[in-house]
């Protein structure tokens, strides 16, 4: 089979969620079958051999890149609107594509599968940057009806895309993310030491690990942080790593007016490498969002064999099973609550670091490979059929 995809997720300067999810599948896929032919393919008007090193992990014999000459975002832009073909930049070698960020440009040679990753923009619009909301308010529509087969990374995203899509319900495939073990694992006592002394941090720490946006959630956790504190002399301090996101400034300045400077630690982005044993170091992992289609963070720190608090929200329960102490994502206190039975009760903490493991276990790029592969047989087939 010759199978294309769009790596612009993966050619950023820095990569987010998406870019993990896609960078999983990728590299699981070329490995798993080697008889077949993969494309990646982007757009680039100039400097493409920077974006070609960035795609060096993902290369093999059989995974090559393809770049059209010619600006992505005018692309993008234009094609929200006018069916500008697809195929002209990058023929029609592809029996199918995949498109792994929402939206399927008009006239793509060969099947199509797009990922549409969750309905937050639906569900909570304001947490949305307005540039994205008004590019799958005006897009999305056409993109999954252009789609052979749209993928979702959990039962919930599936319930929620049939909430305000009902007429996708036979083209929606679930197909999990997974946790790359070489990456997440227990550290050794030096790395962990080593990436302490990189940011600044003696004491123990909560760690949460993720853009910086509404989302998140993470005004909230400073509201159960500052509950958590009181009466505490020498409590843990709160690590918040990550990139700034958008809609954040609400979040700042409830650290300037709860004076939590000192104990809270901003680390902004955090390169790959330090982020295993960063996790590692933690006495837990807080993961307070309200919405997720899948929720990679928190099943990465239970890899690490780390605790973690995450909320009852969104997929976030389909993912971390009852292997994670579970809160309430709108009361402060439930959370507060959390983080201190994670403080007080080391055979809670114990019983999570061994079953953590076990529970991430389940979620493997081989399985979400072989699952997405299975969607891509359909999608010819579909077309065999006809």
């Amino acid at each position: 089979m010759h199978i294309a995809f769009d790596v612009l997720p993966l050619i950023g300067c820095r990569m987010t969620g998406i870019g993990y999810c896609e960078a999983g599948q990728i590299q699981a896929l070329s490995k798993m079958h080697p008889d077949d032919e993969f494309l990646l393919q982007f757009f680039s008007r100039k400097n493409e051999e920077i974006k070609i090193q960035r795609l060096q992990p993902y290369l093999r014999e059989n995974v090559q890149p393809h770049w059209a000459k010619a600006s992505g975002y005018v692309y993008r832009l234009v094609s929200n609107f006018l069916p500008i073909s697809y195929r002209h930049y990058f023929g029609d070698k592809a029996e199918v594509t995949h498109f792994f960020n929402y939206i399927v440009p008009p006239k793509v040679a060969g099947k199509t599968v797009v990922t549409v990753h969750d309905m937050v923009y639906k569900t909570f619009p304001e947490t949305v940057r307005g540039r994205t909301r008004y590019m799958l308010d005006t897009g999305l529509k056409k993109s999954m009806k252009r789609a052979t087969r749209i993928v979702t990374d959990s039962e919930f995203s599936k319930q929620e895309i049939l909430r305000y899509f009902p007429q996708t319900a036979d083209k929606i495939r679930v197909v999990y993310c997974g946790v790359d073990s070489e990456r997440f694992h227990p550290a050794s006592p030096e790395e962990i030491a080593a990436v302490k002394q990189q940011f600044g941090l003696k004491d123990p720490y909560f760690l949460y690990l993720g853009t910086l946006e509404p989302r998140k959630n993470l005004v909230r956790l400073l509201d159960a942080y500052q509950i958590f504190l009181q009466g505490k002399q020498h409590a843990p301090k709160l690590v918040l790593a990550g990139g700034k996101g958008w809609l954040n400034d609400e979040l700042f300045e409830k650290l300037r007016k709860q004076n939590l400077e000192q104990q809270v630690l901003l680390t902004e982005y955090v390169p790959g490498e330090a982020i295993c044993p960063l996790m590692c170091g933690a006495l837990a992992f807080a993961f307070p969002s309200i919405y997720e289609g899948f929720g990679m963070p928190p099943l990465e720190a239970m890899a690490c064999g780390v605790p973690v608090l995450t909320t009852h929200a969104a997929s976030l329960p389909e993912v971390v099973g009852d292997c994670a102490v579970v809160v309430d994502p709108y009361d402060a206190k439930s959370m507060a609550d959390g983080l201190e039975r994670l403080y007080q009760d080391a055979d809670l903490r114990e019983r999570l670091r061994q079953e953590g493991p076990q529970r991430a276990k389940q979620f493997s790029w081989e399985q979400s490979a072989h699952a997405l592969y299975q969607v891509y047989e359909e999608a010819m087939q579909k077309r065999a059929a006809r």
